[in-house]
């Protein structure tokens, strides 16, 4: 099992906001992890890598490869992260740095994590990542900086900087939320790609059960912190049942059949 997350509970300012979720994700396994605006969703994900708040208190556990997580010494944390695990924001905007080009946070991604790699070899390098998350022009556009592209090119930029050092699990956090249907689409099929490619693990997580259905096989489903659900993302969608799972059917069905849905 690569990542096991067991009976996690996170408190901040004294309320508790994530309360007993436990989460399996084997090798190469695509699960979404799904739920309302509050549910814990991304709470959950950011408690992986050790980025919650300072004041939030988590308990429980969360192994990967074998080691615990929680109480991991935050240096030991920064190399897991980007390294072993990486992540993919739901606005690249706020990711990015607005006054280095894209190529340079690539290349600066590559070089944080694999010693003595050069300025030059890293540069090569990220025109290649860029090259493989199918940005136009790749050697032109890592030349540009973030306010020059398009929301979907900004995302693939993010995508190549998760993926640059070929982690073992990516945590992709509502990465098509702010896009539209079509670049939504292409997204999902580059996320789908990258993963069959690398043979690596995705924690999807969204409040979109009709997006979700386009790239995970297996659910967890949270309501107020806790897990309603979970199983094969088939029988979710079969016979849902929890309420909020019944909910996210209704709002997936409702948006996949209105004018312009993905039906």
């Amino acid at each position: 099992m690569t990542l096991s997350i067991t009976g996690l509970t996170i408190d901040i300012a004294g309320r508790r906001v994530v309360d007993g979720v436990d989460l399996e994700v084997a090798d190469g396994a695509r699960v979404g992890l799904i739920g309302e605006s509050g549910s814990g969703k991304s709470l959950t994900a950011l408690a992986v890598l050790g980025l919650l708040p300072d004041d939030a208190r988590v308990g429980g556990s969360i192994h990967w490869e074998g080691r615990e997580l929680i109480g991991m010494p935050d240096r030991d944390l920064a190399r897991l992260r980007g390294d072993e695990i990486g992540m993919v924001f739901q606005e690249p905007q706020t990711a990015l740095n607005p006054i280095r080009t894209v190529g340079r946070q690539i290349a600066e991604s590559i070089r944080i994590h694999q010693r003595g790699v050069s300025r030059a070899e890293a540069w090569a390098r990220a025109v290649e990542e860029a090259r493989r998350v199918k940005l136009p022009d790749p050697e032109a556009i890592v030349r540009r900086y973030p306010h020059q592209l398009s929301g979907g090119q900004r995302q693939r930029v993010a995508i190549a900087m998760a993926l640059a050092c070929r982690p073992r699990l990516l945590i992709a956090d509502e990465p098509t939320t702010a896009l539209d249907v079509t670049i939504q689409a292409e997204i999902l099929e580059l996320l789908h790609h990258l993963a069959d490619e690398d043979g690596m693990a995705l924690v999807f997580i969204t409040h979109d059960l009709a997006v979700l259905s386009q790239i995970a096989t297996d659910a967890v489903v949270l309501e107020s912190g806790r897990v309603a659900e979970s199983g094969p993302l088939r029988m979710l969608l079969r016979s849902p049942a929890s309420p909020v799972t019944q909910a996210l059917l209704r709002d997936a069905t409702a948006t996949l059949w209105r004018p312009g849905g993905r039906a």
